[in-house]
């Protein structure tokens, strides 16, 4: 009888799991596992390389310990046009260190080394991923250990080989929606998306405090009917009593500008402390619900 190695081979690496790019990776696994909880995720943003290069993957195990369950590590950019002046300002200080999308990808590779459970989400503009190329991108960032990108400027109406190339590799490709989306686009997000949707829940950029909890939760059932997808909430999340309202409402709360401003105000020797106190704060608030 005639052994066929290669029939071997092939069942050995669909057993093992090698072959299956689109298996349920650590987002949706991270979902998966907290809805059994009944719990929330907790989705902190920083800027990789702010305040500077050395530290960010020191501040991503931070806020692990400190209780995020997925962490947005942004791509810096010269010109962040959905964001506030206060991460508009966490760009720049990355940018003057010289930090690129490869000083990113190496970032994220650097984590991986000694975290390989938790979620990365790289979040940016186009113009990076553009000068890189899709293919080289997704190829890189799956080899880093990223599992999902979102970028801000990509509309799905244009995004068909993006989500394309990203799902060849196994990275999940996450769109953001807003209070003035039509439902048109929100039905085809609703058909391309992957991991979770980023629900921006106030008219403006990042930093805005002026959060309306009742049309978030209005906006978010009529989501609902079109989505399957778990669903965070970001934007203008400030305090504990703020993120435990969204928290109620939503799948996860993402919370960007308020850690900036923390890194900001802390020097170097308390930077971490103070981080990881503040996301504290918000984990212990969200779980309360």
């Amino acid at each position: 009888m005639q052994i066929n190695l290669d029939s071997i081979k092939n069942l050995i690496n669909f057993f093992s799991g090698q072959n299956d790019t689109k298996k349920m990776n650590r987002i949706s696994g991270t979902f998966s596992t907290l809805k059994t909880k009944n719990r929330k995720a907790l989705i902190p943003f920083i800027a990789a390389g702010d305040p500077n290069p050395a530290i960010t993957v020191q501040l991503m195990h931070q806020l692990v310990q400190s209780g995020a369950d997925i962490i947005e590590l942004g791509i810096p950019f010269s010109d962040p046009m959905a964001d506030g002046p206060t991460i508009q300002r966490s760009s720049e200080r990355a940018l003057k260190q010289h930090v690129s999308l490869n000083s990113v990808l190496d970032m994220v590779a650097e984590f991986r080394k000694t975290n390989t459970t938790t979620p990365v989400v790289l979040m940016g503009y186009a113009n990076p991923i553009e000068a890189m190329g899709y293919e080289l991108f997704a190829a890189k960032a799956k080899d880093c250990g990223v599992d999902g990108v979102l970028i801000v400027d990509y509309p799905p109406e244009e995004s068909g080989e993006w989500v394309q190339c990203l799902d060849q590799h196994g990275i999940d490709a996450i769109f953001l929606l807003s209070p003035t989306t039509p439902q048109e686009r929100i039905q085809q997000v609703a058909k391309m998306a992957k991991g979770y949707i980023y629900y921006v829940s106030l008219k403006g950029v990042t930093g805005a405090s002026h959060l309306d909890l009742q049309n978030v939760s209005l906006v978010l059932k009529r989501l609902r009917q079109y989505i399957s997808l778990p669903i965070g909430v970001g934007f203008g999340i400030r305090d504990g009593e703020t993120a435990r309202a969204v928290a109620d409402l939503a799948d996860a709360v993402v919370v960007g500008s308020r850690i900036i401003e923390e890194i900001e105000k802390s020097s170097g020797a308390e930077l971490l402390n103070n981080v990881g106190d503040l996301l504290s704060t918000l984990r212990r608030a969200i779980d309360e619900n």
